[in-house]
């Protein structure tokens, strides 16, 4: 099964999830939001098989320092130009495997799924 584990490298729960693949010995692909930033086109479909409520991470630091204007009446369009714009919005780890996506990580609904 191809996977790959979307993140921040220094994030703990992008840590931990690579732990747990690791343990596993479960092979990904890692790509570092930092570093590769991300492409609106797969933040669209994302949005569109979980909902960007559930992708966007309004609890974290980099969302919370955001300008209120950019905060405040969000919809899937604006939502998905600001996770582009900000990766550290993105609530983390996203993974992508045949069949499937799953967002934060949960080893237990993990377990199942993988």
């Amino acid at each position: 099964m191809s996977l790959t584990l979307y993140g921040i490298p220094n994030c703990d729960k992008v840590k931990k999830a690579r732990a747990w693949f690791e343990a596993r010995g479960t092979a990904y692909a890692f790509h570092d939001y930092k570093k590769a930033g991300t492409d609106p086109a797969r933040l669209a479909a994302w949005c569109r098989a979980a909902g960007w409520e559930k992708l966007l991470n309004r609890a974290g630091t980099t969302f919370r320092k955001l300008p209120e204007v950019d905060r405040t009446d969000l919809d899937e369009v604006r939502a998905i130009a600001l996770m582009a714009a900000n990766p550290s919005a993105i609530r983390r780890p996203v993974v992508e495997y045949a069949g499937g996506l799953l967002i934060g990580f949960k080893p237990d609904e993990w377990g199942a799924m993988l």
